[in-house]
């Protein structure tokens, strides 16, 4: 058994080699930076070093539950991160939808390729556009507005504005590129299946509903698991640059009270910090194992 094993790995070299280098950053940069996470139970001290620190348990966790911040962080991260998902899941998939259906060749790469470019934009670029059609003086938006004969809006200064500039903005960003794996099955469904519906005398409308849908259910499922495993991420480089003091009600998230009690505090509280970041870890892992339970009692795709 051994010896047909190693032969048929001998067999497949040049496709195990092409796995060395992106096993080798998994366990490099994924991996190996875990054995640090133990530092959430310590009270971490530079000098004495993450194994010489003294073992303090839950404490850490404790004292994030039973902080002021907790609710406000936890309500702002998950009602930002449900807002992105549910506003997020529909549109690539109208998209390709669309596109799918568009005949002329070029209006279709012209569509493609003005959706798909915002995503290679920087997302420093991307807040300073924000900033930039939402200033308050001499911002496009509020120009539109005084056309109308409105008032100006603070946009930036309002709270409740927060997460939807977040939400919406980060759509037409990643919309274009989101939409290309659902193209991609679209593209896989047998053309027969369309040809039979033509023949059938059934509209647009119907083949969309009765064979483009169900061609592409279970990758929109696998894709709606996968990002239920990433509820608690908000997209901390956005949301770090568009916080301010007037609007921090609403922007204070999980990532970027990590990043302020361990980097940006004159006191570095690195235990406190790593609890905070693990604790959102396993929230993601239970929603991802949850969600992908409830996709395999109702019968659909899942990932194991």
């Amino acid at each position: 058994m051994k010896a047909h094993t190693w032969k048929r790995i001998a067999k497949s070299r040049p496709l195990y080699l092409m796995m060395l280098l992106p096993v080798a950053y998994l366990i490099t940069f994924k991996y190996i930076p875990m054995i640090g996470s133990q530092i959430a139970f310590r009270d971490y001290v530079f000098v004495q070093g993450q194994w010489g620190s003294d073992w303090v348990g839950f404490d850490n966790f404790t004292r994030f539950f039973r902080s002021n911040e907790f609710a406000r962080v936890l309500r702002n991260t998950l009602g930002l991160s449900l807002y992105q998902l549910i506003a997020g899941f529909p549109f690539p998939i109208i998209l390709a939808l669309s596109l799918n259906y568009v005949h002329s060749r070029k209006f279709k790469k012209s569509v493609q390729l003005i959706t798909y470019a915002p995503h290679f934009i920087s997302v420093v670029v991307i807040v300073g556009i924000i900033m930039q059609l939402l200033d308050p003086r001499t911002g496009l938006i509020n120009a539109a507005l005084g056309w109308l004969g409105l008032d100006p809006v603070n946009f930036m200064g309002k709270a409740a504005y927060f997460q939807s500039i977040v939400v919406w903005s980060g759509l037409w960003q990643n919309l274009g590129f989101s939409c290309i794996v659902y193209i991609a099955a679209l593209a896989a469904i047998d053309p027969m299946l369309h040809e039979a519906a033509v023949v059938e005398g059934a509209s647009k409308l119907r083949r969309v509903w009765h064979i483009d849908l169900p061609g592409i259910m279970p990758l929109a499922i696998i894709l709606l698991i996968l990002n239920t495993g990433h509820i608690m991420d908000t997209g901390f480089e956005k949301v770090l640059l568009m916080q301010n003091p007037l609007n921090i009600k609403k922007s204070e998230v999980i990532d970027t009270l990590v990043y302020k009690v361990a980097l940006a505090s004159p006191a570095a509280d690195f235990s406190y910090s790593t609890a905070i970041g693990l604790f959102k870890s396993v929230v993601g892992l239970v929603m991802l194992v949850a969600v992908n339970q409830a996709a395999r009692r109702l019968k659909q795709e899942s990932l194991w």
